[in-house]
């Protein structure tokens, strides 16, 4: 789908931000979703991404329906006012959210000395800040799902070698599905919600950010990232399966001693019952 072109205010925002040089910039994750929908859009700067102005900040704000907000030039107290104004907004919100900080430089010339790992542009308009709010949102998806997934293979990792140890597993099967609903759950976020590998829809309207979004995906490795990600997904999922199965395996078996059991008790009882022969 097309981006919806930038809005007139937004050259005034912009040039608030330019005429600052040095930009801190700041990414939240705030939780699983936010509902942009239900937000008072009646002045966005840009729509695809929504981008709204912060003015008692001079700043931007970029926000993304899998629950991620970018900040440009956002001070403290704008920073706690825009959260509160969108906490209602926010589903399933996290008790300690993702964040990541990076620097926005806009002027000409290389960064100053010690200041190399900044993000440079000779010009900014909107759409800059969109994507480079969509590279750090994305990469606040996966280093949640990154640590989501590291806690995950510490609970399986006593099963697997319980398995290598016993030849069998003590584990619920209730346990196990949860896990697989982890699994699928971070799965549908990262492919039908942020779409981690994917580059971001504003491409197509202005292919002339291609290298700086090539620059900055690998500056932040996430296509890496992605790839090793999906690979721990399958193997985490694979994993409780074959456990799932084993444990499905032992409680058929155990049901299936329990009917033998069973048959015997009640031909036990018939032939206790019968009447003695003559």
């Amino acid at each position: 789908m097309p981006a919806d072109p930038p809005l007139p205010a937004a050259a005034d925002a912009i040039a608030a931000l330019a005429a600052r040089g040095d930009i801190a910039v700041r990414a939240l994750l705030l939780g699983e979703r936010l509902d942009l929908r239900r937000l008072d859009r009646a002045k966005p700067l840009a729509t695809a991404p929504l981008a709204l102005a912060l003015p008692a900040a001079g700043g931007v704000a970029v926000l993304f329906r899998y629950g991620a907000a970018v900040l440009f030039g956002a001070d403290e107290g704008a920073t706690a006012r825009l959260l509160a104004a969108l906490a209602p907004f926010v589903a399933e919100p996290f008790a300690s959210p993702e964040t990541e900080t990076a620097r926005l430089r806009i002027g000409p010339g290389p960064p100053p000395a010690g200041d190399e790992g900044a993000i440079v542009l000779p010009h900014c308009a909107i759409e800059h800040l969109q994507l480079i709010a969509d590279v750090l949102a994305k990469s606040l998806v996966l280093a949640r799902y990154e640590t989501v997934m590291a806690g995950m293979f510490d609970r399986i990792e006593p099963l697997a070698a319980e398995l290598r140890a016993r030849g069998r597993v003590n584990a619920r099967g209730r346990v196990l599905l949860r896990q697989i609903g982890v699994v699928l759950g971070i799965q549908h976020r990262m492919v039908g919600r942020a779409e981690t590998a994917e580059k971001p829809e504003l491409l197509w309207d202005h292919p002339e950010l291609e290298r700086l979004h090539l620059h900055l995906a690998e500056e932040y490795e996430l296509r890496e990232r992605d790839r090793a990600l999906d690979r721990k997904l399958d193997l985490a999922g694979r994993t409780v399966e074959t456990l799932l199965g084993l444990v499905q395996a032992r409680s058929s078996l155990r049901v299936e001693w329990y009917i033998v059991a069973l048959i015997l008790a009640e031909l036990g009882l018939a032939l206790y019952t019968l009447p003695p022969l003559r």
